[in-house]
């Protein structure tokens, strides 16, 4: 059975995959996500849930949060992990900074899942043009949201994202990494 199990940092980011994956995923692959409690239990949890995942149809995704690591750093140290595990092919995923960075990216999206218009025009700011770039983008949707939290605010935000408009570069490299494994996955089969 063809699989894609997908290892998540936290609950937010599982929210936005349920609702973008059926759009990138065809159905005859089915799509697990499993979320942790942060980054610690994600690596902890890596190399474990790799050696004990029985089906071997199954492809894994790991997705972190970069925060303030550096990016090819924390990617060869998460490539370690599924060396170690035996699953080299498994692929790395990181949103740089953080998944809000994706919100950002797409202006109108926020603009609508929180009914204020006025976001719709800060796309254009020089700020927001490159997302990817902010340190703290959890922290900027707040001031922009004052209501913004994790989990809630992804459930409003994910429906609304356009996958092919938004800014941020992880996004992008994120759903093509997806497609690329599907892809794959397809022909195999």
């Amino acid at each position: 059975m063809n699989e894609l199990v997908f290892l998540l940092e936290e609950a937010s980011m599982r929210e936005v995959l349920k609702v973008i994956l059926p759009q990138i995923v065809p159905p005859e692959i089915s799509c697990v996500l499993i979320t942790h409690e942060g980054k610690r239990d994600l690596e902890v949890s890596i190399p474990r849930k790799l050696r004990a995942w029985q089906n071997p149809g199954a492809r894994f995704v790991i997705v972190r949060d970069q925060d303030m690591a550096n990016c090819y750093d924390l990617k060869d140290h998460l490539r370690t992990l599924c060396t170690q595990a035996g699953r080299r092919d498994s692929l790395i995923r990181i949103a740089c900074h953080e998944l809000e960075a994706w919100f950002l990216g797409d202006m109108q999206a926020v603009s609508r899942a929180f009914e204020l218009p006025q976001l719709k025009k800060l796309s254009e700011k020089r700020k927001f043009r490159e997302p990817d770039l902010l340190g703290n983008a959890a922290e900027e949707l707040q001031k922009l949201v004052r209501r913004y939290k994790k989990v809630g605010g992804a459930r409003a935000v994910a429906p609304h994202l356009d996958l092919a408009a938004n800014r941020s570069h992880s996004f992008r490299v994120f759903l093509a990494g997806i497609r690329r494994i599907v892809d794959a996955m397809t022909k195999e089969s």
